[in-house]
């Protein structure tokens, strides 16, 4: 049976494994924008003190993160229209 740590780290690499096709630099960002936006608290300051075996990408992701860089939003998922915006879905 695999630890908590394991599981964070399968986790990142594939959250980065996901995005690598944006290239390296796009993808450290989207991961960490994802990493920061949709993960605990705790779950990020357990990965925050074991990096050891990260892909290239995640630990990168995982670097910036701890080092308190707030990545901008890479994605749309997370973006709403305006209250008064009409003919645009959420959906992205």
């Amino acid at each position: 049976m695999s630890s908590t740590i394991d599981t964070l780290h399968r986790m990142a690499d594939q959250i980065a494994r996901n995005f690598q096709h944006m290239g390296v630099e796009s993808a450290v960002e989207a991961t960490a924008d994802h990493i920061n936006m949709f993960w605990d608290p705790r779950m990020k300051d357990a990965i925050f003190a074991n990096r050891e075996g990260l892909t290239p990408i995640a630990r990168a992701a995982i670097d910036e993160l701890a080092a308190g860089i707030e990545p901008e939003h890479q994605t749309r998922a997370t973006v709403f229209n305006a209250v008064d915006e009409v003919g645009h879905v959420d959906a992205g």
